[in-house]
């Protein structure tokens, strides 16, 4: 037995996927159309998504947000998994990456629980404050700009009811916040936001060696 999470070898990784994953043909059509895209890389692991909607069962999550949606495949795994009557408000700024989401989300038949802001995710996001909506939220996934998630992380408190759980993705960032001389602005950026959060007593977090790295944080 091992004290540390088992290395993840390609052969490894794909007999996890062989034995857990259970995608419907949309979300594996979009997968593959995405794979084809410039920024690939950007799309959530398939394991992060299925755990996503493990999570939104768990909590009987009903009202969602995405902050950074690319082709929407989180989106559209999260709209699968919450109620007929629930909410997705899915934040990004790049139209013609979430035309390639919107078409899925129409085959899907959950374009009507999505509510896509085409803006600045904070825009959105105080709007909706302004608007009354905190303390309403009950699961909200922050993976867009790295520089903006503290930004991001105190208006998704706000927004989330006590109890409620915030996933932040690219935590390990490839293992680059622990190499001191990794110096650029989106390293830095994590480093700190994870050193902050560690210390930061409304929640209660986890972070896992989940594609990327993510934390979970269970809001007092």
């Amino acid at each position: 037995m091992t004290m540390k999470s088992i290395n993840l070898t390609e052969d490894v990784y794909d007999y996890l996927l062989s034995v857990s994953l259970k995608e419907s043909p949309l979300q594996t059509a979009l997968r593959d159309e995405t794979a084809r895209h410039p920024q690939s890389s950007m799309q959530i692991a398939p394991e992060q998504g299925q755990f996503i909607a493990l999570l939104l069962k768990l909590i009987n999550a009903k009202k969602v947000m995405e902050i950074g949606v690319f082709t929407g495949y989180g989106t559209l795994t999260m709209a699968q998994a919450i109620p007929e009557d629930g909410k997705v408000v899915a934040c990004d700024i790049n139209e013609k990456d979430t035309e390639i989401a919107r078409k899925y989300w129409d085959q899907a038949g959950v374009r009507e629980k999505i509510q896509l802001a085409l803006a600045p995710a904070i825009e959105t996001m105080d709007t909706l404050l302004k608007n009354g909506e905190e303390d309403t939220f009950d699961f909200i996934f922050i993976d867009a700009d790295k520089q903006e998630y503290p930004a991001y992380f105190e208006r998704a408190l706000k927004l989330l009811r006590k109890g409620g759980l915030i996933m932040v993705d690219n935590v390990l960032w490839s293992g680059k916040p622990a190499m001191k001389a990794e110096m650029d602005k989106d390293t830095v950026a994590i480093r700190e936001f994870n050193e902050k959060l560690k210390n930061d007593a409304r929640v209660q977090i986890s972070m896992l060696p989940v594609a990327d790295g993510i934390t979970l944080a269970i809001k007092n």
